[in-house]
């Protein structure tokens, strides 16, 4: 099959987050099996910079966008997955994140910019680029895609589509004269379109016109047909239910593994632990912590918001440094709670490490030299830093929720007798549950024994793509069969 993946990001071009990681891998796992998968993204500086072989390989002329746009053509690095890049400077030319400003607002015509994108997507899809290749099945990821589907359905011969919820709470929406600058059809101004609560959603696009939805883990896709999670769309999810599908994310073990990862400051395995300690050592000095291989070493990297549980973290640091353990975090987010780390920083310098920003690098350090992974997410699609953490023998620490709730097992008495535990899994987002975890973590981590059977058992998971791959593979064929029908 010819496969687009239309996505606003892909790693190791541009990355603010999983999405990246997984429009940078799974292509490349689909290819292995045969399949002509290609990617079509905005041609960000970073992204121009980072791909390999890029050359022009054609101009467009696109409804509603006041000049041509040039396509470009690389490869993914290290790969042979084709990228095409649309190359429109007044939208794509800007510094740093894809979605906001410096000063971390949105960009204010984001709407013009990702309906550019989704109308040189389609354009390539379609040959109608002179690139003599066309789509048979076109997966667009998140909001910034989600005109894609929408507007090949005005298409009487048209590839089929299947749309990657990655998190729904980003949607993607804008007001009434916003819709009217698009030019989009007035059609699509209805409940069962893209009109959301007088807004335009850009999501709706994906969710109500493509032929198949899946997300990044099953719990997910439960959860999002609940007003809990829904994000106002669970009608809407529960009427398609039938078209919904959760597919657990895979992870390249090629880029996190320890046995191999170049990025850490010293290679280990299950049979050789002695490496990671002299990651904990090095992760110690990075953070101005002090040396001691005893003393547990706990970690968080992710974004700084709400949704991924930092408050409930920031709620427990008082009873946290009265414990014999260390905390480093690494990300950015909501001003307040960068503020907050930094003042926790400076109350508690013994016992806490900030790093606010992101660095790769450091990333796959934290990974190899801390003990215990804290993913205290209120709601998380699938989550991919607990599945890394287990493939370096980092104990995650996570809220029973989305793809935590499916790829972490609990350290409780029966799985700890059993061998089957990999982590420590609490039910309620609340700081006295999260500490009440963290407590049960640092209790077992003194029993050495005990820790090791933990960490290799979290270390012989298989989470890689090839099991997710498939299911994506057989999706696209019944996506192929609900496109014919629906084009006859």
């Amino acid at each position: 099959m010819n496969v687009l993946f239309a996505t606003s990001e892909a790693h190791p071009l541009v990355k603010t987050g999983g999405l990246a990681d997984v429009c940078g891998s799974l292509p490349h796992a689909l290819g292995e099996m045969g399949q002509d998968v290609r990617l079509v993204l905005p041609a960000y500086p970073q992204a121009r910079e980072r791909a390999w072989d890029v050359r022009t390989v054609a101009t467009l002329t696109l409804p509603y966008v006041p000049e041509p746009v040039t396509v470009l053509e690389g490869r993914l690095p290290d790969s042979s997955v084709p990228v095409y890049l649309v190359d429109y400077p007044l939208y794509f030319e800007r510094p740093g994140n894809p979605y906001v400003t410096p000063d971390g607002v949105d960009w204010p015509d984001n709407a013009q910019r990702f309906a550019c994108f989704a109308r040189a997507a389609v354009a390539i899809a379609l040959d109608r680029a002179g690139l003599d290749w066309r789509a048979d099945v076109v997966h667009c990821h998140d909001w910034q895609s989600g005109l894609v589907p929408a507007l090949l359905s005005e298409e009487h011969r048209r590839p089929a589509t299947v749309f990657t919820i990655h998190n729904l709470s980003y949607q993607g929406l804008f007001d009434w004269a916003t819709f009217q600058s698009l030019n989009l059809p007035y059609k699509w101004w209805v409940m069962d379109g893209l009109e959301f609560f007088s807004h335009m959603s850009f999501i709706k696009g994906g969710l109500v016109f493509s032929d198949w939805l899946t997300t990044v883990s099953p719990t997910y896709a439960r959860e999002i047909a609940t007003p809990e999670f829904g994000c106002g769309l669970q009608g809407l999810l529960s009427h398609r239910a039938d078209r919904l599908e959760g597919i657990l994310n895979g992870v390249d073990y090629d880029v996190w593994d320890p046995a191999h990862d170049a990025l850490i400051a010293r290679p280990y395995d299950a049979g050789s632990l002695e490496g990671k300690a002299a990651n904990k050592t090095e992760l110690q000095k990075r953070f101005d912590l002090p040396v001691n291989a005893n003393t547990p070493l706990l970690a968080h990297v992710g974004r700084l918001v709400e949704q991924k549980g930092i408050d409930l973290l920031l709620g427990i640091l008082p009873e946290l440094a009265r414990r014999d353990m260390q905390l480093v975090l690494l990300g950015s987010g909501q001003k307040a709670l960068e503020d907050a780390v930094r003042s926790a920083r400076k109350e508690y310098p013994q016992r806490i490490g900030v790093m606010i920003g992101y660095d790769e690098s450091l990333a796959h350090l934290v990974e190899a030299g801390a003990d215990g992974f804290l993913m205290p997410s209120r709601f998380e699609p699938c989550g991919l830093n607990q599945i890394y953490s287990l493939r370096y023998g980092t104990a995650p620490i996570v809220r029973r929720t989305g793809g935590l709730a499916d790829t972490v097992v609990d350290a409780d008495a029966f799985n700890l007798q059993e061998g089957l535990a990999t982590g420590f899994v609490f039910d309620d987002a609340t700081p006295q549950a999260l500490l009440a975890a963290i407590d049960r973590a640092l209790i077992l981590h003194g029993n050495a024994d005990a820790w090791r059977r933990l960490i290799t058992a979290g270390m012989a998971q298989d989470f890689s793509w090839t099991r997710s791959a498939e299911r994506y593979l057989d999706l696209y064929r019944r996506a192929l069969e609900s496109a014919a029908v629906t084009s006859a």
